[in-house]
């Protein structure tokens, strides 16, 4: 799918004016010069630049180009079936993942996503379950990301 430009910078746009409302109720630190607000500001400062230019750019093609160009991917059933598969998986995720934990949660999104681009059925759960423990691993004890233990609060290591 191809979207004009112009209506990628409206939404950037938007996001960046959002960013910049947001930080200017972050409080100074008296004293310095660069408060918490600097950086996110500055970044939306130059994402509010770049938002005007894609505008720009969209509204001087809009005679050579239309608004919206559907991909050929929407007139393919696998494909929409996949993005279906997608989005169900990241709402599972969102509203399940604080009752039945990370580890059972990214287990059964894995063996979903894999069942849907059609991995052979004895490989699904054997690496949906080994990627699910290295990725808690990884977040879990190296970055120190504190992901919901669910129903496996008991067992928590």
């Amino acid at each position: 799918m191809k979207v004009n430009d112009a209506i990628s910078g409206v939404l950037l746009l938007i996001l960046s004016l959002a960013v910049l409302w947001n930080v200017s109720s972050f409080p100074t630190i008296p004293g310095q010069n660069v408060g918490p607000a600097a950086f996110p500001g500055l970044l939306a400062a130059l994402l509010l630049v770049c938002s005007l230019i894609l505008i720009v750019r969209g509204l001087r093609e809009r005679g050579v180009q239309p608004w919206v160009v559907l991909g050929s991917w929407m007139t393919s059933p696998w494909h929409r079936r996949n993005f279906f598969v997608t989005l169900g998986c990241l709402l599972f995720y969102i509203f399940a993942s604080n009752d039945l934990g990370f580890i059972p949660c990214a287990i059964i999104v894995l063996a979903a996503m894999f069942w849907a681009l059609d991995v052979r059925p004895v490989l699904i759960l054997p690496v949906a379950v080994g990627m699910t423990l290295l990725v808690h691993l990884i977040f879990y004890k190296g970055l120190r990301v504190p992901l919901p233990w669910g129903i496996l609060l008991p067992w928590q290591w």
